[in-house]
């Protein structure tokens, strides 16, 4: 049964993954599940994410492949500290995160603010913006709100 102040979302969009060696764990999920070929981008940056609170500049690689309705993002770090490199820190490699492409992102931040779940690593770029939500402690994974601008 849903709690009142339940914040229902869409169906999940996307599986995010990090991984040390993303070319290697790309040819893994193609040669062994049949997931791909990935769309792999060699570096993204970000610079001005917030990363807990505070103003932070990264890199990442990312690879994404679609599996039906579902794409599986594959997530390597390169430079900067951010939220991946920290999972990988702690021992962690692969399920990071569950992708959620909502339509209203800063509607969404606040309905999540109001539970008291704060987003720990979000940047919004004006044509799309993103934010990791401290769901993992208690959900056992990361919750992402996804939001693409249409035109």
């Amino acid at each position: 049964m849903l709690d009142d102040a339940a914040i229902v979302l869409p169906p999940v969009r996307q599986i995010g993954l990090v991984v040390k060696d993303l070319q290697k764990t790309a040819d893994f999920y193609y040669s062994t599940f049949g997931i791909g070929p990935f769309s792999i981008v060699p570096e993204v940056r970000f610079d001005g994410v917030i990363f807990r609170g505070q103003p932070a500049d990264c890199s990442i690689k990312v690879g994404f492949a679609d599996s039906g309705p579902i794409q599986l993002e594959l997530i390597q770090p390169l430079r900067g500290e951010s939220i991946y490199t920290e999972f990988l820190r702690s021992g962690n490699e692969g399920l990071h995160h569950l992708g959620f492409e909502v339509d209203n992102f800063e509607g969404m931040l606040a309905k999540f603010k109001r539970r008291g779940i704060e987003p720990i690593f979000w940047h919004n770029m004006g044509f799309m913006a993103f934010a990791y939500l401290d769901t993992g402690r208690i959900g056992g994974v990361i919750a992402e709100l996804l939001w693409h601008k249409r035109d």
